[in-house]
């Protein structure tokens, strides 16, 4: 049986989920914010930058925003996961606090460090302990993530995808300003100055994922924002352009697992 929960943190900037995955398979997508997931028992099989991966118990998987993966249980009796969801901005800000950059990535995409591990698995069960002073909660991430940074994180430069004469983050702009209205490859392919069939291949090319799809996943991951921060699911499903509430709530449990009402 799956078992997710989805929670927000006592920290507006980090949300938390707990979840055994026997049986549900993520098909290829991406996040906006980062994934840090903790593999507590068996064991998740992945594709990730070109090639597939397997994570066991006691390794820690880095998913960064924007990049495409899938993911399954390797076993029938699935896995077992504790994920942070972070956004960008909280985990750059922290990294310019430790290396004067905000621009950083993870060259380690699986991570085997116990003592690490122990601490954010620690982490994770702080931040839902109402033990726990507001005071330690607000100082324990940036400890663990400032670990993290300093050790596995390195500075980079900013990257772009071109797509004509605009590229991927100024298509994201274009889209999340228009997430409630019907958008045409027509319209995305003059916003760059090509024309549909050259966006289409360029996009395929730069994301491996076709327009539609990746639309598709940004109106779920922006509707998971909104149900976060307190939307109801029939204002989040008109909000990312769902004209049918049974549409949306079968697209969003397909996607994540859980229905829209069991996100808290």
């Amino acid at each position: 049986m799956n078992k997710v929960n989805h929670r927000k943190s006592p920290i507006d900037d980090i949300n938390l989920i707990d979840a055994h995955y026997q049986s549900f398979a993520f098909k290829r997508h991406y996040h906006l914010d980062y994934h840090l997931g903790l593999i507590t028992q068996g064991q998740q099989q992945y594709f990730y930058n070109g090639s597939k991966h397997v994570a066991g118990a006691g390794q820690m998987v880095i998913m960064p925003p924007d990049e495409i993966h899938d993911g399954q249980p390797k076993e029938q009796s699935g896995y077992q996961v504790k994920v942070f969801s972070i956004t960008p901005d909280w985990l750059s800000q922290q990294a310019e606090e430790v290396s004067g950059k905000g621009h950083y990535s993870f060259p380690q995409n699986q991570i085997a460090d116990q003592a690490l591990f122990k601490q954010l698995a620690q982490l994770h069960q702080q931040l839902d302990n109402p033990l726990v002073s507001q005071l330690a909660k607000d100082s324990l991430p940036i400890e663990s993530f400032s670990y993290l940074l300093t050790h596995y994180g390195h500075v980079r430069e900013v990257s772009v995808t071109p797509l004509g004469s605009k590229d991927l983050n100024q298509l994201r702009d274009y889209v999340m300003a228009n997430l409630d209205q019907k958008i045409s490859l027509d319209q995305l392919a003059t916003l760059c100055d090509l024309s549909p069939s050259q966006l289409l291949r360029q996009f395929k090319k730069a994301t491996a994922m076709t327009p539609y799809a990746w639309l598709a996943r940004l109106r779920l991951e922006h509707a998971m924002a909104l149900l976060r921060a307190g939307f109801s699911s029939t204002e989040v499903a008109y909000h990312v352009g769902f004209y049918d509430q049974a549409h949306f709530t079968h697209a969003f449990k397909q996607t994540f697992g859980v229905a829209p009402s069991q996100i808290k």
